[in-house]
């Protein structure tokens, strides 16, 4: 019998009796929050876990902390920049050294309403980070991916989607303004509509879904000012008028927070929601609120051109 979970259920809930002994589990932005709260809760049953960060000495220091509450936990550091191709290109080149597979790769980190600036690749930080960045991972790593049955590929979004569909023409803001909430909204379905695609493509090797977390403090938010704060409650009251929002943003704790994609991860009935946005432990719909997808993310054509944008963009293709 399947047990259900919802906004409140924690890492460890959803855990609970699941065995990840022989799984490698390959998280990105472990140093820090969800990252870090994934790795040490499929650590605590049993997985092999693959820290990626961008900062060796921040992931050393999650590393220690997961250690003191997992002694033994089986944990393998790494680092990769996702804002650089050739950092990731590098990665994957060591980690297939020793490395015959990986059963499950976290689509994890990210950044959120930075100020404007460009990747090392010449990519708007946040689409070139939070999307380009994990589609060239994803798709370097695809060899790993499908040496195992049924690996899954989980992609964090966010309600942020609600703010911005993805803009094709112009995805680096060289003809309109740059705004932080926008690009962070871009970017973040684009996230969605790669999982989705994922599945479209691959689905019958893989299972690939994409998460909205929920509303958690955690250093995603280190750029934000009062203002950019002001600015951002001021957004999600125009999306409440027209229809697009709903609710108050109730905060969740990290171990909450993380439930859904350590859920997304292992759950068995995942399977059967492949290309899905999911939220609170569960599927979406389409409607207002903190976890309603936007109608714009079932748009499949959007998403096949974002797929064609983003191969050509990072020079990689995943057939």
């Amino acid at each position: 019998m399947m047990r259900a979970f919802g906004a409140e259920s924690t890492t460890d809930e959803v855990l609970d009796g699941v065995d990840l002994s022989g799984r490698i589990v390959a998280i990105t932005g472990a140093s820090s929050g969800l990252g870090e709260e994934s790795a040490r809760a499929m650590s605590a049953r049993g997985a092999r876990v693959l820290m990626l960060a961008r900062d060796r000495a921040r992931n050393a220091e999650a590393a220690e902390r997961i250690r003191v509450s997992v002694p033994g936990a089986d944990l393998t550091l790494h680092t990769v920049d996702l804002a650089d191709l050739a950092s990731i290109e590098s990665f994957v080149n060591a980690v297939g050294a020793d490395t015959d597979r990986i059963d499950v790769l976290l689509n994890n980190a990210g950044v959120m309403g930075c100020p404007e600036g460009r990747t090392a690749d010449g990519f708007e930080t946040q689409f070139g980070t939070n999307h380009l960045g994990h589609f060239a991972l994803t798709a370097r790593l695809m060899p790993l991916l499908l040496a195992t049955h049924r690996p899954r590929v989980v992609t964090l979004s966010s309600g942020g989607h609600r703010i911005s569909d993805v803009a094709l023409d112009d995805p680096n803001f060289e003809r309109a303004d740059y705004d932080p909430w926008i690009a962070y909204g871009r970017s973040k379905s684009a996230n969605a509509r790669f999982a989705a695609e994922l599945a479209r493509r691959h689905g019958e090797r893989l299972t690939s879904v994409s998460v909205h977390p929920g509303a958690i403090i955690t250093n995603l938010g280190r750029h934000m000012t009062p203002a950019m704060i002001e600015r951002l409650m001021a957004r999600r009251a125009e999306n409440e008028v027209e229809g697009n929002g709903g609710g108050g943003m109730k905060f969740k704790s990290i171990e909450a927070g993380a439930a859904t994609q350590v859920w997304a991860a292992t759950a068995v009935e995942v399977t059967g929601h492949n290309g899905a946005y999911l939220a609170d432990c569960g599927p979406t719909i389409v409607g207002p609120g903190e976890t309603g997808r936007m109608a714009y993310l079932d748009d499949a054509d959007t998403s096949t051109r974002l797929w064609a944008l983003s191969e050509e963009l990072v020079g990689l293709r995943f057939d």
